[in-house]
């Protein structure tokens, strides 16, 4: 079997095409993989790395302003088509499958003018404009939070797989909390604004550690590799807070942890939901659409997060909202029976059985 799979720019996008390859990887005996990039975002790095066969293309995304760019994206997007079918007319993928960003939109076109079968997948509560474009040209559409539906009308088939990445975050090892020294019986949070960091977050959380040195529970605070020196520049903290500027297979960690402060991302949500982990939820404000907001939104009305809204944020608030979880045992067991009840199926099994389907 042969599969081309398209998806760029950030890592909410990458990581659940690279969930679906490690699934097709266990199904299929003979499978052959060939990724379409772009040619100076971070999966240029990440999928080669994999030993996965990479080809880039030149291709930005819109901008109200760099005007000038966006005349020369339109003749890049007509030349990436064309590379694109030609990459397919000697590779001859069974399906063409894309998971975002905006490579995605000449991959998935090429696929649809030479009648090769398609499936993209939305990770967010509000779609992205490449999907929502894209979604009259392919043969199938999976979405991971239920309501997203409404932005495909135009689509042939919609399905609810809910996000890859949490299905991933099953199969990575535990990591204790040991690891951190702390001991076994210890509360852990963990604090985290993404993969990159926020130095908006970040300066919200810093007064609010300085403050914890008395409370019954160990902190992970996690600033992003960008902002960890500047962050403990001249600063001490209490002894139950660790800093770090990043921490690999933190999902790892997770599977040790009492309650994870986060940003609401599609792929951490996704990790939240399928390792169970109640959260609150401070949604990024400057991503497109306000997504992250309306992704937190859904956690909380399911019941198994709490909402705070950067722009209200601040020590006090954090330490009343983050202690009303540790002491309010009831509210968290409640929390934490309503993430038991999802009963959540593993996403890539089902995107892998429908594609199958799709090529029957």
């Amino acid at each position: 079997m042969k599969i081309i799979v398209s998806a760029g720019g950030t890592g909410g996008h990458i990581y659940p095409a690279i969930a679906i390859i490690k699934k097709f990887q266990e199904k299929e005996k003979n499978l052959e993989v060939l990724y379409i990039g772009t040619h100076n975002r971070m999966e240029k790095d990440i999928i080669p790395n994999m030993g996965i066969k990479y080809i880039p293309i030149e291709i930005y995304g819109f901008s109200k302003t760099k005007i000038l760019r966006d005349i020369k994206n339109i003749y890049l997007i007509r030349k990436g088509i064309k590379k694109c079918i030609k990459i397919m007319q000697d590779f001859k993928p069974d399906v063409v499958i894309g998971t975002g960003g905006y490579v995605t939109y000449p991959v998935i076109r090429a696929a649809h003018k030479l009648g090769i079968k398609t499936f993209i997948h939305e990770q967010n509560s509000i779609a992205g404009k490449s999907n929502i474009t894209l979604s009259k040209y392919v043969d199938l559409v999976g979405i991971s939070f239920k309501n997203s539906k409404s932005y495909f009308t135009s689509a042939r088939k919609v399905i609810y797989t809910g996000n890859p990445c949490g299905e991933n975050a099953l199969n990575i090892p535990k990591i204790s909390k040991t690891s951190l020294g702390f001991k076994t019986s210890d509360k852990l949070i963990i604090i985290v604004a993404g993969s990159l960091g926020s130095s908006t977050f970040n300066d919200k959380f810093k007064a609010f550690l300085k403050i914890i040195g008395n409370e019954p529970y160990k902190v992970l605070y996690v600033t992003g590799k960008n902002y960890y020196n500047d962050f403990i520049k001249d600063t001490t903290f209490p002894n139950n807070v660790v800093i770090k500027p990043y921490f690999d297979n933190l999902a790892g960690l997770m599977k040790d942890a009492y309650l994870v402060v986060s940003r609401a991302g599609a792929s951490t949500i996704s990790e939240l939901l399928a390792l169970k982990i109640p959260s609150i939820l401070i949604p990024s404000p400057y991503v497109a659409g306000n997504h992250q907001y309306y992704n937190a939104i859904d956690l909380v009305n399911m019941n198994v997060a709490e909402l705070l809204e950067e722009k209200n944020i601040n020590a006090d608030l954090i330490l009343v909202t983050i202690n009303e979880l540790i002491n309010n045992q009831k509210k968290y067991l409640e929390f934490k029976r309503n993430l038991e009840n999802l009963n959540l199926k593993a996403s890539s099994t089902i995107i892998y059985d429908e594609i199958k389907d799709l090529l029957k």
